[in-house]
């Protein structure tokens, strides 16, 4: 759970759901000295390659890698052992690829740590935030509730030996019970009052998502698409501190 005394903008990490170096360059100019965390998904990923985690090191900003690792153990152990070399932050993979995939991937990652170098941290993606009840029973035919789903995933990734998941705040309590608070929670799913729920089905406000004990928010659209990205994330910030210091 996020100590009362943790600075909220080290742990909201803005999406950079952008395919352009420019749109890249203009968020970061729009922001500059306020984020402090960036998230790499597919998209940017897939168009700029690699360089682009390179260039935002050298902004210095951390990263979080998003593209999801899932595939046969050997194939995502090759593929975090290439990874690592970027010096990320925060990579993850698919808690759906099982048990000896996530070992793979963990042991791909050390591995590919350069000598002296933090290993980036590892976590697991249980149920994206846009998949509700009926798409899960109904389309993945997993049955029961995601609830049961995610907590199943979660104890799979922790004895996997990663370092924590990804899943809705809502589920942060229940993982936090059962696993302790050591293990890491980040959450999509982030919308403050009054923003566009978009293609999300699990949602919180930030200072809903925090107060659940999200160790991590991911915020993307609610920002980087708004009018006025610098006052939109200056909004959240304070609603945030407003309520820990209500909390305190």
């Amino acid at each position: 759970m996020l100590p009362q005394t943790a600075d909220v903008r080290e742990r909201m990490i803005v999406a950079l759901d952008f395919a352009t170096m420019e749109e890249v360059k203009q968020c970061l100019s729009v922001l500059h000295g306020r984020i402090r965390y960036v998230k790499v998904g597919m998209e940017l990923s897939y168009a700029q390659g690699p360089s682009i985690v390179n260039y935002l090191k050298d902004q210095g900003l951390k990263v979080f890698l998003d593209l999801k690792i899932h595939d046969i153990p050997n194939t995502a152990k090759g593929a975090m052992r290439s990874l690592a070399k970027l010096g990320m932050d925060m990579v993850n993979v698919h808690a759906a690829g099982g048990l000896a995939m996530m070992e793979a991937a963990r042991e791909g990652l050390e591995q590919g740590t350069v000598a002296g170098a933090p290993r980036p941290l590892l976590i697991g993606v249980t149920m994206l935030t846009s998949t509700s009840k009926r798409t899960m029973n109904e389309e993945l035919l997993i049955s029961g509730e995601v609830e049961d789903t995610v907590l199943h995933y979660a104890k799979l990734t922790k004895q996997a030996g990663l370092d924590g998941i990804v899943a809705s705040p809502l589920e942060v309590p229940f993982i936090k019970k059962e696993l302790g608070d050591s293990f890491i929670t980040v959450t999509p799913g982030i919308r403050p009052l009054g923003a566009d729920q978009g293609d999300q089905t699990r949602i919180t406000t930030p200072e809903q998502a925090f107060r659940l004990g999200s160790d991590y928010l991911v915020i993307g659209r609610a920002i980087t698409a708004a009018n006025d990205p610098v006052a939109a994330w200056e909004r959240i910030v304070e609603a945030v501190e407003e309520d820990r210091a209500n909390q305190a």
